[in-house]
C-alpha cells in the first residue's frame, strides 16, 4: 500500500516546500517534491490524503512530559500511560519519553512496568522508546514542584534495576550532588543521556560532569542557578557552552517572551530542544485540582502551581503552540525552528538518521498543523494515519 499526501506545505529542518507531494510506502518517506501538473490518483493500492495547504512537519518528539488527559505517568493505574500517549498523539507528538517525578523506588519500578505493558500492547498511540527519570537525585533546595521527601543520592544500582524492566533514555539530576560527575559517565556507559536539572550548581560544579560527557540541561532557566555577574551559574553555562542541549518550555510562562527571544536568537539552534513538561492537567480547564508526587496543585489562568508556595509545577503546553510562540516572538523562519521540536531530540536519542525530517528515507512520522490555530489536524506514525 502507498499513501500520497498532496497540497502539503512542508516544513522540515532547512527545507520549505509549498504545494508539495509526499509519497509514503511501508512506513517510510519515498519522495518529497513540488507538485507536478498531473495530480496523483487514488487506486486500490494508493490512498490520497489532501491536506489543503496546511503545514506538514516531522512528528514532534517530546523528551519531557509527565501527563495529559487527567493522567500522570507516575499513576499506579496501568492505563495512565495509554491515556498519556493518546493525549500526546492528539498534540502531534509521535515519539515521547514519559517522565517521572521524584517518588519512591517502588513507584518508579511501577512506571517502568507500565511502560513495558504499553509496548507489549503494540504502542497504539505515540512511540515510547524509553523513559525520562526527572529525579530523584536532585538538589533538596531546588525541588520546585518535586517532593523533597523522596530526594536521594545518585544510585547507579537503582537506575540499572529500573532499566532492566524498561529502558531509561534520559535522567535529570543535580550534578553537584555527591558522585555527580562519575554518575554522568556511568549513565553514558548505560546509554542514558545525563542531564543537569533541579540544581544549585555553580559553573565549576558542572565542569567535571561536562568533562565526563554530560551535554543536556533540564527545563533551562527553571530550578537552576541564575545568571549573576560574579557567578554565571547554570543559566550562564547554557549560554557560554554551545553544545549543551537545553530544554525550553515555550509557553511564555516558564520563560517570558524576552527570555525566549534571548535563548532562540543567541544560542545555536542545533542545541535547543522544545519540551512541554506537561502535567495531567494538560487538556483540562481552569479550576482543575490534583496531586503531584503527594503535593497539591491547581490549574488557574492556564498555570499549574503548587497550592502551598505557588511554585510552577509544569505546563499545559502543546508543542505546536510552543513553536507558534517562538516563531511570533523571534521571527525566525519555521524551517530553522522546526529542528528544535524533533530533529535535535532524535539526534541525541540516536535516531537522527530516521526521525525528525520530512525527507526521503526517513520514517513517516508526520504532523499536519492547521495554520490558523496551530492545532494538529492529522498525525501519521510509521506512515499510518492515526488522527
Amino acid at each position: 500500500m502507498k499513501t500520497i499526501i498532496i497540497n502539503a506545505h512542508v516544513i522540515s529542518p532547512d527545507l520549505e516546500i509549498e504545494n508539495a507531494v509526499i509519497t509514503i510506502e511501508k512506513g517510510t518517506i519515498k519522495s518529497v517534491a513540488k507538485a507536478g501538473k498531473a495530480a496523483p490518483k487514488a487506486t486500490k493500492d494508493t490512498t490520497i490524503v489532501d491536506v489543503k495547504g496546511q503545514y506538514v512537519m516531522p512528528g514532534f518528539i517530546d523528551v519531557h512530559t509527565h501527563g495529559a488527559n487527567t493522567f500522570d505517568f507516575c499513576d499506579t493505574d496501568p492505563q495512565a500511560i495509554f491515556r498519556l500517549a493518546e493525549g500526546k498523539l492528539q498534540e502531534g507528538v509521535t515519539t515521547f519519553l514519559p517522565t517521572t517525578l521524584t517518588v519512591s523506588h517502588e513507584e518508579l519500578m511501577t512506571c517502568a512496568k507500565n511502560a513495558k505493558n504499553y509496548i507489549d500492547a503494540g504502542a497504539p498511540y505515540a512511540k515510547v522508546p524509553g523513559i525520562h527519570l526527572e529525579g530523584p537525585f536532585i538538589n533538596m533546595k531546588c525541588c520546585g514542584a518535586q517532593n523533597p521527601a523522596y530526594v536521594r543520592k545518585p544510585s547507579l544500582a537503582e537506575v540499572k534495576e529500573i532499566a532492566k524492566v524498561y529502558p531509561v533514555k534520559l535522567i535529570s539530576y543535580a550534578v553537584e550532588t555527591e558522585g555527580g560527575a562519575k554518575f554522568a559517565k556511568d549513565m553514558i556507559k548505560m546509554g542514558v543521556v545525563p542531564s543537569c536539572g533541579h540544581t544549585g550548581a555553580k559553573l565549576a560544579d558542572l565542569m567535571p560532569a561536562y568533562k565526563n560527557g554530560l551535554r543536556h540541561m533540564t527545563h533551562f532557566c527553571n530550578q537552576m542557578t541564575p545568571l549573576h555577574h560574579r557567578e554565571i551559574g547554570m543559566v550562564g553555562a547554557g549560554f557560554l557552552i554551545e553544545d549543551l542541549n537545553t530544554e525550553v518550555i515555550c509557553d511564555k510562562i516558564h520563560l517570558c517572551p524576552d527570555m525566549l527571544k534571548l535563548v532562540f536568537t543567541r544560542r545555536n539552534l542545533a542545541h535547543v530542544q522544545m519540551i512541554t513538561d506537561s502535567l495531567r492537567c494538560s487538556h483540562c480547564t481552569d479550576g482543575y485540582a490534583f496531586t503531584m508526587g503527594g503535593l497539591e496543585v491547581k490549574l488557574e489562568k492556564g498555570e499549574a502551581r503548587l497550592v502551598k508556595g505557588g511554585n510552577l509545577a509544569g505546563s499545559t503546553l502543546w508543542m505546536g503552540n510552543g513553536l507558534k510562540n517562538v516563531h511570533e516572538v523571534t521571527g525566525i523562519p519555521l524551517k530553522d525552528l522546526v529542528r528544535t521540536t524533533s530533529y535535535n531530540q532524535a539526534i541525541e536519542l540516536g535516531y537522527g538518521d530516521t526521525l525528525g525530517k520530512v525527507q526521503k528515507g526517513y520514517t513517516a512520522d508526520l504532523v499536519v498543523i492547521n495554520k490558523k490555530n496551530w492545532k494538529p489536524v492529522a498525525v501519521f506514525v510509521d506512515g499510518v494515519q492515526k488522527i
